[in-house]
């Protein structure tokens, strides 16, 4: 295998959840690439595991949308499509645009708080050009205004595509050009919240994901040039 990483163990994790969690961060950060195969041996020799972990965790993976089974060819990395791509966020932005809708007249003081504070986190990360460390910060925020809503079901919907969002969000944040724009986004979003702004809360998270649409499909168009 032409990538080299290695598995950072947690003596309070168990090892699928180790192997499970440096498979994934290797796929988001481009260290596993699109297309790349998942050979189970190589893959055990390499972390030093045996290969029931490397088999639990391409399962899982596969279940997030970040790994496909090949017949005859086994796992490999999925590609980033412009049609996986449109098919997960058309979907994300119509719960967003409610999510902040609802926050609007639900969200309480003390999530406002942790909203502002949130927003704040987010700039301060950005400034560290550390991408994982800017994803954590942005999915803090939005778990926020999620929360907010107070309905179970729509956080469990959104719970069920946070995964296979996560890898978009990914590629989103290491477009650095867009962390001003990202940083802009959220004020707008947490201001209308604030003062109760249905419809331009709506159209704040809808934009929001309308620009990360536009700057992946950028990115894999210049991928496949």
């Amino acid at each position: 295998m032409a990538s080299q990483f290695q598995v950072n163990m947690d003596e309070f994790l168990p090892l699928r959840d180790v192997v499970f969690n440096t498979l994934r961060k290797a796929i988001l950060t481009g260290e596993l690439k699109p297309g790349e195969r998942l050979m189970e041996i190589h893959l055990a020799n390499q972390l030093g595991v045996s290969r029931t972990p490397i088999r639990e965790a391409i399962r899982k993976l596969e279940l997030e949308g970040l790994v496909i089974m090949i017949p005859r060819r086994g796992a490999e990395v999925a590609q980033i499509t412009e049609k996986s791509l449109k098919d997960v966020l058309e979907v994300r932005r119509a719960l967003d645009a409610l999510c902040a809708e609802l926050a609007c007249d639900r969200i309480t003081e003390a999530e406002k708080q942790s909203l502002k504070k949130a927003c704040d986190d987010f700039e301060q990360a950005t400034i560290s050009g550390d991408a994982t460390i800017i994803a954590a910060a942005d999915v803090a925020l939005h778990d926020i205004i999620v929360e907010a809503t107070g309905n179970k079901r729509l956080i469990q919907l959104i719970n069920n595509l946070s995964e296979q969002m996560y890898r978009y969000r990914f590629e989103y944040i290491k477009d650095e050009q867009q962390h001003n724009n990202l940083v802009e986004e959220h004020r707008m979003i947490y201001e209308s919240i604030i003062k109760q702004d249905k419809e331009k809360a709506a159209q704040a998270a809808k934009l929001h994901i309308d620009n990360q649409e536009k700057s992946i499909i950028r990115q894999i168009r210049m991928e496949n040039v």
